[in-house]
């Protein structure tokens, strides 16, 4: 990837980074952990909900690449990412909330999707061991067979991971009730599913949303002289922009405002060095042609 690929996808982040700023600019959310004695509770429903999922993210998928047909290794990757909330083809999970009712509990799907806490991480878990290595098999069988819900939702959970064959044992009295279910503001639930959908991108692995106080606990902006290694500013680049938002704010001015000029500084500095490295290109570029036009006329000269 070259330079002017890792500009442009840093400013893609620099993009990100002043739409996810207003949302939360408070201290970081918890990270919620599963709750792994709630999974036997829970499971044969996850798998009833999980083999939903497949039959219509893989209807989803055939419509939208229609008229060709859905090939078997793109089952696979959808099958292979249902369960992990780091994928797009996950985030069913993140609109099920776990309710108390009596000795069981029950997976009620919600309107919108919460925040992903314990609940969240014990559903993901649960899925995750209701799969298992079953991925391809479940696959083939989704390609070959064609099932309808019930043939698949029956195949999934009774004959391949005997997620249902058994019922689910009572809930103990004294167990831990979950959190609530918070759900989270549309800007900030589009946002998630953008940067999901740039995690594979070439050159952008870590690409991510920072908070407010991130920007603010970034190191050593640096400085711009033109003769830095293009890398290593390029490498720095988040670390700039905190230290310009935290010169702002120590002036008191507005965190708004404080953000905003950073942003500016920071594309300017882009600007900058996009500037030179077209430089450096063109130069190249016109040392190579030269040598290319010395090289044609030394041959063109008649031999003695």
């Amino acid at each position: 990837m070259g330079r002017i690929d890792r500009i442009v996808v840093l400013m893609l982040s620099l993009m990100f980074v002043s739409s996810w700023v207003p949302i939360s600019h408070c201290s970081k959310k918890p990270v919620g952990v599963a709750r792994k004695e709630d999974i036997p509770y829970i499971k044969c429903q996850v798998c009833e909900k999980l083999a939903h999922q497949l039959y219509h993210q893989v209807q989803y998928k055939q419509a939208e690449i229609s008229p060709k047909r859905i090939s078997e290794y793109q089952i696979i990757e959808i099958s292979e990412n249902v369960c992990n909330l780091k994928k797009q083809e996950a985030d069913w999970i993140l609109k099920i909330d776990i309710v108390e009712q009596g000795d069981k509990l029950e997976l009620v799907e919600q309107d919108s999707e919460g925040q992903c806490n314990s609940e969240c991480k014990t559903i993901e878990r649960a899925c995750q061991e209701v799969m298992g290595y079953s991925d391809t098999d479940v696959a083939e069988y989704l390609y070959k067979n064609k099932p309808q819900i019930d043939s698949l939702v029956n195949f999934l959970c009774n004959d391949l991971t005997k997620a249902c064959s058994t019922k689910p044992p009572p809930v103990p009295k004294d167990r831990t009730p979950g959190e609530p279910f918070v759900p989270k503001s549309s800007k900030e639930a589009e946002m998630e599913k953008i940067m999901k959908s740039m995690e594979g991108m070439p050159g952008a692995p870590g690409m991510k949303m920072y908070s407010r106080e991130d920007l603010m606990n970034m190191q050593n902006f640096g400085n711009e002289d033109a003769d830095e290694d293009d890398e290593e500013e390029e490498a720095h680049f988040p670390s700039k922009l905190g230290k310009v938002l935290r010169e702002k704010e120590s002036k008191k001015s507005d965190w708004k405002q404080t953000i905003k000029r950073g942003i500016l500084d920071t594309g300017e500095a882009l600007k900058r060095h996009a500037n030179r490295v077209s430089y450096r290109i063109q130069k190249w570029w016109r040392g190579k042609k030269a040598g290319l036009k010395k090289k044609n006329s030394k041959s063109s000269k008649p031999e003695l």
